[in-house]
């Protein structure tokens, strides 16, 4: 097989698992033209907090981690198997900070959301690892390092969250606002220049603040950076959503 890809996805509204959109659409056509994986890790911002965990549940349950959709949203099931035998062999390939299981944990909406689009037939095993936090950038990086070898082994390595994420300000009849096309841009620009260091510093980028005034949709960005280390991307569905949503997806 050789090594697999590594994938970021903005992910957006919950809404994408059921509405026959550009976005969905798109997430087809990345899982369509890269190799068929064997399992998936997945990093979403919905899974944000302290320390580093990774679901070992052999039959993960759904997370409907959220509210005031559609009844139809919450009669979806995707029903993948896990993978205790990868949750060990995370634990193993992280060195930098302790993992430990979360035996208990299903699959939030960052992940089962997309793998819904991207994998409808539910029959790749799919795991998640947490955000920490309490990491840096340049930790969260290391991780995805770390997991990187995994690759070898048909693992796919998704992160789930979103490029520019204001959920304050989300229009719907808006038109992307300046700042949120200048900040979009200046992330797939640093990306496509293996500009880490940009990346890392976002905080200090005048409109970061805008982009996120809470960190959790960007920082997936981090362990797939990792992860893909030296590696340039090609994007797809780079458009800004509600004004203030960029559901750009990078594909290393």
């Amino acid at each position: 097989m050789g090594k697999m890809p590594v994938v970021f996805i903005g992910h957006g509204s919950p809404m994408n698992a059921i509405e026959d959109n550009e976005f969905a659409k798109g997430w087809q056509g990345i899982s369509a033209n890269i190799p068929k994986p064997k399992a998936i890790l997945c990093v979403s911002a919905h899974w944000y907090g302290e320390g580093t965990f990774v679901t070992s549940a052999k039959a993960p349950e759904l997370i409907y981690d959220f509210y005031g959709f559609p009844k139809e949203l919450y009669g979806i099931q995707y029903p993948a198997k896990g993978a205790p035998v990868l949750a060990g062999k995370v634990k193993e390939a992280v060195k930098s900070v302790k993992v430990r299981s979360d035996e208990t944990r299903g699959l939030d909406h960052g992940a089962w959301v997309v793998l819904y689009r991207m994998y409808p037939k539910s029959d790749i095993p799919a795991i998640q690892l947490s955000i920490d936090g309490n990491l840096s950038p340049r930790e969260q990086f290391k991780i995805g390092q770390e997991l990187s070898v995994l690759r070898n082994e048909g693992v796919l390595i998704l992160g789930s969250g979103n490029i520019v994420h204001n959920l304050g300000l989300v229009d719907y009849n808006a038109k992307p606002y300046s700042w949120a096309k200048e900040f979009d841009q200046f992330a797939a620009k640093s990306l496509k220049n293996e500009d880490t260091s940009a990346l890392f510093d976002w905080k200090q980028n005048k409109n970061g603040k805008l982009a996120h005034p809470f960190e959790d949709h960007f920082v997936p960005l981090f362990y797939v950076m990792g992860a893909a280390a030296g590696e340039t991307p090609r994007f797809s569905v780079e458009k800004i959503f509600a004004g203030s949503l960029s559901m750009r997806c990078a594909v290393f």
